[in-house]
């Protein structure tokens, strides 16, 4: 089965603190929401200590046209997006040269040509590198970009697949956008980037490769009548984040069944989760995991952990609880669930076994 060898991350220079983030919203929707002091508690609730941004603070007290929002996102996907991929390829050692695919991920800005294509020659990847850029996907991208690098590693297993993720979130703010979900993404999202390097089974092992993680099976599963629980509206000055409350109720609802289906098929039940690599989405969706599966409480520690330092990356969170994750140790035969909920409403799950 194709291992996952390596993980690079990457983050702005600009760091957010959450008290600061705090009066900011208090500032802006105060007009709007005459008892406005009653929501903010959702910043420290969220137990977000710091975030990163692509530009200061100061630059989003201004209204900023879509062009040029997205001209810094282009601009500051490619910077991340270099950074997280000289580091992934520098832990492995590996050049740009040996990769074979390159997946791209993102959902928080648009490029044509696209970010992937812009860091094939600022990297020195061969002019023949296959690409596929994937949009539209939301928190749930960083798992299903594994996911779809894994079947071309197992379809090719002499090659070497490179997942990037690239999401910088705060630059789809705008400040005409006086709604609760946008309140509510003023204390989550933020941005980052990581890259992932996959090898399939015939690829040389090195020493300390033998102990990476296999990956074992990888379930997709979008829910029925559920399509305005998260994702954008395209509005004339950019992308309206749509966020809603019953998160964690459907988390509470369809996670377990979804989970114990998924390890059924390979004879495994919960208990047998050494490690579960979860998208910190938010609190109460961890929480919620937590509820539904009957996970111990620190079980999540990691997920938790990046929540605090960085806040909702998107699909970029669950790459950097990995990274953490691959940082552990292991005991050989230990199994681990990679799980994220994204746009769908949807879940990608992958299992793991070191």
């Amino acid at each position: 089965m194709p291992r996952i060898v390596s993980v690079g991350t990457a983050v702005p220079e600009h760091t957010l603190m959450q008290e600061e983030a705090r009066e900011f919203a208090r500032e802006l929707f105060r007009d709007t929401f005459s008892d406005i002091d009653r929501y903010l508690p959702i910043f420290e609730n969220s137990t977000i200590q710091t975030r990163r941004l692509a530009r200061p603070r100061e630059w989003f007290e201004e209204e900023r046209p879509f062009s040029e929002r997205n001209d810094a996102y282009t601009e500051t996907a490619c910077h991340l997006g270099e950074l997280a991929l000289e580091r992934c390829l520098a832990a492995a050692g590996v050049t740009a040269q040996e990769i074979d695919h390159l997946f791209f991920v993102s959902t928080s800005g648009i490029a044509t040509p696209s970010i992937d294509a812009r860091l094939v020659h600022r990297l020195d990847f061969s002019c023949h590198v296959k690409r596929t850029p994937i949009w539209g996907l939301g928190c749930a991208g960083g798992a299903v970009g594994l996911a779809r690098a894994y079947e071309y590693a197992r379809a090719f297993p002499e090659s070497r697949v490179m997942l990037l993720a690239v999401e910088l979130c705060s630059l789809t703010f705008r400040r005409g956008d006086r709604t609760k979900s946008n309140l509510v993404a003023t204390s989550l999202f933020a941005d980052g980037a990581a890259a992932v390097l996959m090898i399939g089974d015939q690829v040389p092992l090195g020493r300390e490769v033998i102990h990476c993680p296999q990956i074992i099976d990888t379930l997709s599963t979008t829910w029925p009548d559920s399509l305005d629980v998260m994702g954008w509206e395209v509005d004339n000055d950019g992308l309206r984040v749509v966020f809603s409350r019953d998160i964690p109720t459907l988390v509470r609802r369809e996670v377990r069944p979804a989970v114990e289906g998924f390890l059924s098929r390979s004879g495994l039940e919960i208990d047998r989760l050494d490690r579960v690599i979860a998208h910190p989405g938010g609190m109460k969706v961890l929480s919620a995991y937590e509820e539904t599966l009957g996970l111990a409480p620190d079980i999540l520690g990691l997920s938790r952990s990046v929540l605090g330092e960085y806040g909702n990356m998107s699909s970029v969170t669950v790459l950097f609880v990995l990274e953490k994750e691959l940082g552990q140790e292991h005991q050989e035969g230990n199994y681990g669930l990679l799980t994220a909920l994204g746009p769908g409403f949807s879940s990608e799950m992958m299992l793991l076994q070191w």
